[in-house]
């Protein structure tokens, strides 16, 4: 019986190695948002992707009318070269899903070093 148990756990749990879940990579985004080199990485971010991204949405809305505008939320990996990876959205509706594709394909600037991981994970609430 306790090896049916334990075999049922190993079954709903996931597999070693896959990383961190959404929520985590979201917690760590925000935590070095707060950290020493988080605000002014922040500006440099926001600087280069403000109006790309407005526009980037704007075309995902025109693209998916009539448009779900339900909040969500964007989080990536940017590599130390500036590219963006493994970049996930929740609630992945058509325009979330559109953004993080248009998301995907930019360059950012390098963001700073981040003790025990080669890329800065970045997380954006997204609201219209």
């Amino acid at each position: 019986m306790l090896t049916v148990i334990a075999l049922a756990l190993l079954a709903g749990s996931p597999p070693a190695g896959t990383g961190d879940t959404f929520t985590d990579r979201v917690q760590r985004a925000k935590m070095l948002e707060g950290s020493a080199t988080g605000p002014a990485y922040q500006k440099q971010f926001w600087d280069k992707t403000k109006q790309p991204m407005t526009e980037a949405l704007r075309g995902c809305i025109t693209s998916n009318a009539p448009a779900d505008k339900s909040p969500f939320t964007l989080v990536a990996d940017i590599s130390p070269d500036g590219r963006a990876l493994n970049v996930e959205v929740r609630a992945p509706t058509p325009v979330a899903r559109c953004l993080a594709g248009e998301f995907s394909v930019w360059t950012f600037p390098a963001p700073p070093k981040t003790p025990g991981s080669l890329n800065y994970p970045i997380e954006i609430d997204v609201s219209m």
